[in-house]
């Protein structure tokens, strides 16, 4: 596996999800976002080792455990490396438990333990913020890109951008039609900021293939959200429902199967999302009636 190019001393690994390498001149790399587990981690050291370069810095995009997991392996490898991530998704990684805690609500059970969402720890250091930053040598500009997760930043360098998360390409939009996210009302806002850049000539998702058509990603993504929404308005407007009920509407609705935990705890927060979205537009009333949370529509 080698290191494939997007610009001037811009590289990507591809795979389940895109680790972005930017050399720094002088034989190091800063690596962003370094896959799921130690497989994806030992590939991408390899290419990265094959291109003559070496590991001087981790930026991870935000605290998912398949753009984190791969940290373990590379600090074995090289302890003196520093990870850097947005401030909460900094916590998270550091304290990888608080991904399958959010998502459950409590102490996660085994079945939602596994490492799609408890990563390995890895020390994690806050940002100092967004805008312009040096990291392992490398300038670069960080983008706040929230609403997928927290904190997300998108990376450009130049006229290559790194969009992390806040743009999904069109297969993984096709095969995740509730398409992740913690605040779908600022995921919406992040994509059409992604969307109003200028001068980006090449566009790496985080999940999915580089694109010159930077206007198109961002269409296809909005669409994809909007559809999400639309499902859970209309789920709501067949009668009041609990946030799970709302859910195996919207599952039939999208032709959405789930068979594991992950899935739906995964799926479940998406709808939450949403949910608070239309309460926020008044579209959505929430009501407590027979011991039930339930939304209805206003």
């Amino acid at each position: 596996m080698t290191l494939l190019p997007l610009g001037p001393d811009a590289f990507y690994l591809p795979g389940a999800v895109n680790s972005l390498v930017l050399a720094n001149g002088q034989g190091g790399a800063l690596l962003v976002d370094t896959g799921l587990d130690d497989s994806h981690a030992r590939k991408l050291l390899r290419a990265v080792e094959g291109a003559g370069l070496r590991p001087t810095a981790i930026l991870n995009t935000h605290s998912h455990a398949d753009h984190h997991g791969g940290n373990a392996l590379v600090l074995r490898r090289f302890p003196e490396v520093q990870v850097w991530a947005p401030p909460l998704e900094a916590a998270i990684i550091a304290h990888p438990l608080l991904e399958p805690l959010g998502l459950f609500g409590a102490r996660p059970p085994r079945e939602l333990q596994t490492k799609f969402l408890l990563a390995p720890a890895s020390p994690a250091r806050p940002l100092p913020g967004t805008g312009p930053l040096t990291l392992g040598g490398v300038a670069l500009d960080l983008l706040a890109v929230p609403g997928h997760a927290a904190e997300m930043v998108a990376v450009r360098v130049g006229e290559v951008l790194y969009a992390a998360d806040a743009l999904f390409g069109p297969d993984a939009l096709a095969k995740h039609p509730l398409t992740f996210c913690a605040d779908s009302a600022a995921q919406k806002a992040s994509a059409v900021a992604l969307g109003d850049l200028a001068g980006v000539g090449l566009t790496l998702p985080g999940h999915g293939e580089p694109t010159a058509d930077l206007p198109g990603l961002v269409a296809a993504n909005l669409a994809a959200y909007e559809q999400t929404t639309r499902a859970v308005r209309a789920a709501v407007a067949e009668g009041p429902a609990t946030v799970d009920e709302v859910l195996a509407r919207v599952c039939a609705a999208l032709g959405v199967t789930m068979t594991t935990a992950g899935a739906v705890v995964l799926n479940r927060a998406v709808v939450s999302a949403h949910l608070t979205e239309l309460l926020e537009a008044h579209q959505v009333a929430l009501t407590i009636d027979g011991q039930r949370l339930l939304f209805a529509r206003a």
